[in-house]
């Protein structure tokens, strides 16, 4: 059966609090960890209102205390807005505090504006193209395979493993050298998705760490009793979506009925452009989805994103999923 994964945002919910998300996020973690999931990753975003991912390793590591077999990480790190050896640090004490559980996600986007760039003292743009350089280092780090002048403790020999993540066709061509697992966020940027998968697996460069390719697509994915229900509980994804993309970003709001029907064409566009990877719907309607996504894609991992309002939702949306990949695997 494909694998199943979690992204979560660590969403802040309008009228909430910071210590409520960090609370619904493990038991989030919880859900997905007894409905069988196989990773939970948290990613980093930064000075959003409505997104408490920040500080991802110490998020990480909360999650690691309330649950025990499933795998747990970043998806992810950008890399960008860090130094490889505090990253080799941070990760390698995860891997010490919770072993043989730890996945670290990189990517290359600093994500940030001028005012982000100079809180983290930091030229985001001058750094994002030493990308490459940063991942081999911090693989170096990690696992010794080229000698530097300084050791990471904790860090090195460490029992991290390394993803390369990517919305466009550049990440797909650094996996595919470096010989690294890819993960594509086709969950908001399907646009590349065909041609970077292609290209990764033709290009693909057997390393230490990976015999041959292997692909983790994402979803939004939102699984409720009936169609209905899971597009109004969807409703607050949508929503905090088109104010992030009109530039009125703020904490995840109350669901909508019939939402999309009052937004203006522009904005129905917009989030109809990304049901191509995404499955709203009733537990039929969610398997369907999915399994057309899995042909599609041939995916080894189908990780699911899609924030609720109600975290309850969230955890039940999780359960019906698994059970309704489960279907798919035995159709």
């Amino acid at each position: 059966m494909t694998a199943l994964s979690v992204l979560d945002l660590v969403p802040v919910r309008e009228g909430g609090t910071l210590s409520e998300a960090f609370t619904a996020t493990s038991e989030l973690a919880q859900a997905a960890e007894r409905a069988g999931y196989k990773r939970f990753w948290i990613a980093e975003h930064h000075a959003m209102d409505g997104i408490a991912g920040g500080a991802t390793s110490v998020v990480i590591g909360h999650i690691g205390s309330a649950t025990s077999t499933i795998r747990i990480g970043a998806g992810g790190i950008m890399l960008p807005n860090h130094t490889p050896f505090q990253i080799a640090e941070q990760f390698g004490t995860l891997d010490a505090l919770f072993p043989g559980r730890i996945d670290l996600g990189l990517g290359r986007a600093p994500g940030a504006g001028p005012e982000l760039q100079r809180a983290l003292r930091k030229d985001l743009r001058a750094a994002s193209e030493y990308f490459p350089q940063d991942v081999i280092e911090l693989r170096a780090l990690l696992i010794g395979d080229v000698e530097l002048p300084i050791k990471a403790t904790p860090g090195l020999g460490a029992d991290v493993e390394l993803w390369m993540l990517g919305s466009s066709l550049f990440g797909a061509k650094l996996a595919a050298k470096l010989g690294l697992p890819y993960a594509f966020a086709s969950h908001f940027a399907p646009d590349h998705l065909d041609e970077a998968l292609e290209i990764y697996r033709r290009d693909f460069q057997p390393s230490e760490a990976l015999d041959g390719p292997h692909v983790m697509a994402a979803m939004q994915v939102i699984c409720a009793e009936s169609d209905d229900e899971a597009h109004y509980l969807a409703s607050s994804q949508a929503q905090a979506f088109v104010r992030l993309r009109t530039g009125q970003p703020g904490k995840l709001p109350p669901p909508i009925r019939d939402y999309r029907a009052s937004l203006p064409a522009p904005a129905q566009a917009m989030l109809a452009h990304l049901e191509q990877a995404a499955a709203v719907g009733s537990p039929v309607t969610v398997r369907e989805r999915i399994a057309a996504f899995i042909e599609r894609t041939q995916a080894d991992e189908i990780i699911v994103a899609g924030s609720t309002f109600d975290p309850a939702a969230r955890c039940r949306s999780l359960e019906w999923t698994m059970e309704a990949l489960e279907q798919v695997s035995a159709e």
